[in-house]
């Protein structure tokens, strides 16, 4: 099925409920500063420039009142935010799909679940995952195929080599109508560490749409190095542009 550019319509889930603590940083990693600017505002910015962003969420802590004034600050007007996030990835999914759900966002509408973290998408990379998946009966998600020698642990050595051959590094968004993916969830439970698992738990078999290497999740402090060095990149890249 072709889509007119003006025909385009994606919501968006960001689950924010989380502690990053593996990147030690003081506060939650998606408000460390990269560039001078909280993370999870580049991480929102791509999304502002992607064509056919509707009604879109931040699932946050409870108690989280960070992000409504980092909103105040950079306003994103294509999000809201929801206080709902719980202690795990498919909890404050799920939450999400039901605030959509609540603002009218229709059952067979598509939504992408991305990470906060992943802070180097681009509006291409998100637009090459609804180009693809915009006429699957599924959806499916970005991912790499696994470029290194894979190694099983046995007490710290290796225990043998596996064949990489098939196999792909998953990453977001990962793009599904809002009420497959809600029901999956449901379904699934809390295990599940990403949408298109619980998919796969359903019976459903997800399409998989080439990434890039840049669109990394940010989860150790040498990450944020990476990411740091990467967005000052293309800002100077974007600066001699227009030079």
């Amino acid at each position: 099925m072709a889509y007119a550019m003006s025909e385009r319509r994606f919501h968006v889930v960001i689950p924010c409920a989380g502690s990053g603590s593996r990147a030690s940083t003081s506060a939650p990693k998606q408000y460390a500063l990269l560039n001078g600017i909280p993370m999870v505002v580049h991480t929102l910015n791509a999304f502002q420039h992607a064509v056919g962003l509707a009604d879109s969420v931040l699932v946050v802590a409870p108690e989280d009142v960070t992000m409504t004034e980092v909103l105040k600050q950079w306003p994103q007007p294509g999000f809201f935010v929801s206080h709902t996030g719980g202690a795990t990835r498919a909890q404050s999914v799920l939450a999400g799909l039901n605030a959509l759900k609540a603002q009218g966002v229709g059952a067979d509408e598509w939504v992408l679940v991305h990470d906060a973290a992943r802070c180097l998408i681009t509006p291409e990379l998100i637009q090459t995952l609804w180009l693809a998946c915009c006429g699957d009966q599924v959806g499916g998600l970005l991912a790499l195929p696994l470029p290194d020698t894979l190694k099983a642990e046995n007490n710290g050595r290796v225990g043998t080599t596996l064949d990489r051959t098939g196999k792909w590094l998953a990453q977001t968004p990962q793009m599904f109508k809002l009420d497959m993916l809600r029901q999956a969830l449901i379904a699934a439970g809390e295990a599940v560490t990403d949408e298109a698992s619980a998919m796969e738990l359903a019976g459903h078999s997800p399409l998989l749409v080439r990434s890039a290497a840049f669109n990394f999740k940010v989860t150790y402090a040498e990450d944020l190095q990476m990411a740091q060095a990467i967005l000052t990149d293309r800002s100077s890249s974007n600066r001699s542009s227009v030079v």
